[in-house]
């Protein structure tokens, strides 16, 4: 349902980028320092007055963004330039709002997109990496990569991810959410002739803990533990149980959120 904003005020897209290190998640939480704690105080100082902001992705304790999407409704004469200057001013780099314009009143920046693009960098070298340890995940042994990019070809499509997905908790007189999503895209690349490797994913969606459930089933293959061919295997189980290894938070990023198109579950 449309939800038209209140008289005198706009809605408003915020594109957002934090690193998301030192904060409990995006989501706002009582007594938690959060990503959207952080930037919805900011905002409220600037315009004096109480906003709700509607971010397009949860993005867990640990997790960065570049490409969040935040929108809400601020005062009509809201100098959105201004706002941004003292937003990031306030927010002391920890989260930085990389643009903001006027939408239209039925724009949310969650139920509007149509994709969500996430990027998890892997650091592949027996010595760490001082200056990447808070944005990529070190992982000493070995890996083949030609063997991570081809156990994706099963995933892509629309499947049931049910071995990828934390169990949502639901009300017991509720049925369980679907975890059927669409993956578009999924590729592994090497940085240059860097030991940094980069994987890059686009879905419809994604379930809670899908993207590094798929990158530490990913990282097990590509250091022989498993063979490429399991992974079909582990999607049609729909077990949890079957694809155990969860990449650390810290290596992924929200990169961008798409809003071409229309939902595929609309």
């Amino acid at each position: 349902m449309e939800v038209v904003p209140e008289p005198g005020r706009r809605r408003t897209r915020l594109l957002v980028a934090y690193d998301g290190t030192d904060f409990s998640g995006f989501a706002r939480s009582p007594g938690a320092h959060t990503v959207m704690a952080t930037l919805g105080d900011a905002v409220e100082l600037v315009v004096r007055r109480p906003v709700d902001l509607v971010g397009a992705g949860r993005t867990d304790a640990g997790v960065h963004g570049w490409g969040q999407v935040v929108s809400g409704d601020l005062p009509a004469d809201t100098d959105l330039a201004d706002l941004q200057r003292r937003v990031n001013k306030l927010c002391g780099g920890e989260v930085v709002i990389r643009s903001a314009q006027w939408a239209d009143q039925g724009f949310d920046a969650r139920y509007s997109a149509t994709s969500r693009t996430y990027r998890y960098h892997v650091w592949n070298d027996p010595v760490p990496h001082p200056l990447a340890s808070r944005t990529s995940w070190h992982v000493g042994r070995p890996l083949e990569l030609w063997a991570m990019q081809a156990a994706g070809d099963p995933l892509i499509g629309q499947h049931d991810f049910s071995s990828f997905c934390r169990k949502p908790k639901v009300d017991p007189d509720r049925p369980p959410p679907s975890l059927v999503r669409r993956l578009h895209t999924m590729r592994w690349k090497r940085l240059g002739h860097t030991p940094m490797l980069r994987f890059e994913i686009t879905a419809s969606s994604f379930c809670h803990q899908m993207v590094r459930s798929i990158v530490g089933t990913c990282v097990d293959i590509g250091a022989g533990k498993r063979t490429p061919g399991e992974m079909a295997g582990i999607l049609r189980a729909r077990d949890r149980a079957a694809a155990p290894t969860v990449a650390p938070p810290h290596g992924l990023v929200l990169w961008d959120v798409g809003y071409d198109g229309e939902r595929w579950d609309a």
